[in-house]
């Protein structure tokens, strides 16, 4: 399987901690953003083949994020993982119907993100 590029994305430095670890120790390239707004601007210089975003972030929502990735032409195909402490049926409706590939509710446990990650890519 070839090593992925991957963009966490979280406004809290544990959570983009705990994300990106299980990743890098799998061999994928992975690359951070802080907020919306950052995350919007490395995923298009970037072109990451998937993203693990949160939801509730400054400046830009993960939910905005999402929507503008998945109406992007250019930026349609690359998968998005919805990662949030969001956890109702509604909020997981909400984050599908931006065009969400996958939710995982926080705390998660690293197998799940793993499983998720491997099974979009």
């Amino acid at each position: 399987m070839s090593k992925a590029k991957i963009l966490v994305v979280d406004d809290s430095p544990t959570h983009l901690k705990l994300s990106s670890e299980p990743l890098i120790e799998l061999g994928h390239n992975v690359i951070t953003a802080a907020d919306g707004e950052e995350a919007l601007k490395k995923v298009q210089d970037e072109k990451p083949d998937l993203v693990v975003l949160d939801v509730i972030m400054p400046k830009l929502n993960g939910f905005k994020v999402c929507r503008k990735i998945k109406t992007t032409p250019e930026l349609k195909n690359i998968k998005v993982i919805l990662c949030t402490s969001k956890n109702q049926e509604s909020d997981k409706f909400w984050g599908t119907k931006q065009g969400a590939d996958a939710y995982i509710t926080k705390p998660f446990k690293e197998e799940e993100l793993v499983k998720t990650v491997n099974g979009l890519l």
